[in-house]
């Protein structure tokens, strides 16, 4: 980011800087950011928390509309060589476009993240802005989703709900913190909604922490669950009854936990819980 900032004069526009990280990354396998569909297009909430750490060690400067790199460092040639002349390619071919141009450009070419765009209308014509209504996800099948986040970006792991168009994301976490960015429940809420998904956490249904020590095995795992079952979902039958009526009026949730292996996670056997009460429900782990 530091580099891009560089090879802009060291200063560019947070809008315009947004959409040439997000130009990079598309053409960079395995690239350090990922996007989400927001009120402006692409937008990285992970890379705006970086800026903003960097803001705070002194390392750019940061106004409401743009960022300025304030030290000597030749950031450039720290690049590996592959990354520099692609960081370069990238902004000889869009580096003098306006932030419109760039809006634009990104919209026709990658019309899923001008999903959300408040502005998209505006900047496109009649039928450009029909390819971005043509990609907006409209399933509406009640169907009960899991997800977890262990390994993928916070823009990844919004995105994937957008995708499936889900309405409501509940929180099954007893404890809903994370060391992982995004994760934590202030955040995840607010991100959430930014999206126009609803976050809800209901506790109650998570397994304790403490519980969750010296799973080293699936046997381990299985153990786990076969208490959860015996001890917790019993018990619990209100917030599973809270879960199914947040289901039948919203039609498309999803369960969320931290495992990405739905065999190691409580939300498998929450999800089948549920089942149990209403025998026709769907259930889809993304």
């Amino acid at each position: 980011m530091l580099s891009l900032i560089q090879l802009l004069n060291n200063e560019v526009d947070k809008l315009r800087f947004q959409k040439l990280l997000f130009l990079y990354c598309k053409k960079k396998s395995n690239s350090e950011y990922d996007f989400i569909p927001y009120k402006f297009g692409c937008y990285s909430y992970s890379a705006n928390a970086d800026l903003t750490a960097l803001a705070k060690k002194n390392i750019i400067s940061e106004t409401d509309n743009s960022y300025r790199i304030v030290d000597k460092v030749d950031y450039l040639e720290l690049l590996k060589p592959k990354d520099k002349n692609l960081l370069k390619e990238v902004v000889n071919i869009y580096g003098k476009m306006s932030a419109n141009s760039l809006i634009v450009h990104t919209y026709i070419n990658y019309p899923f993240y001008a999903i959300k765009s408040t502005i998209a209308q505006k900047v496109l014509n009649e039928k450009l802005y029909k390819r971005v209504i043509d990609v907006i996800p409209n399933n509406d099948t009640e169907t009960l989703f899991t997800i977890g986040y262990e390994g993928i970006s916070l823009e990844k792991y919004l995105s994937r709900l957008v995708k499936n168009n889900i309405k409501v994301l509940v929180d099954v976490r007893r404890n809903p913190l994370s060391m992982k960015y995004g994760f934590s429940k202030t955040l995840l809420s607010r991100y959430c909604e930014s999206l126009d998904i609803i976050y809800v956490h209901i506790p109650d249904v998570g397994i304790d922490s403490n519980k969750r020590q010296e799973l080293n095995t699936q046997k381990d795992y299985d153990e786990l669950f076969e208490d959860y079952n015996l001890n917790n979902l019993t018990r619990n039958i209100n917030s599973r009854k809270e879960i199914l009526q947040i289901l039948t009026k919203n039609k498309r949730i999803a369960l969320t936990c931290f495992e990405a292996n739905i065999h190691q996670c409580h939300r498998l056997h929450l999800a089948e819980s549920l089942r149990e009460l209403h025998p026709d429900i769907r259930i889809e782990h993304i």
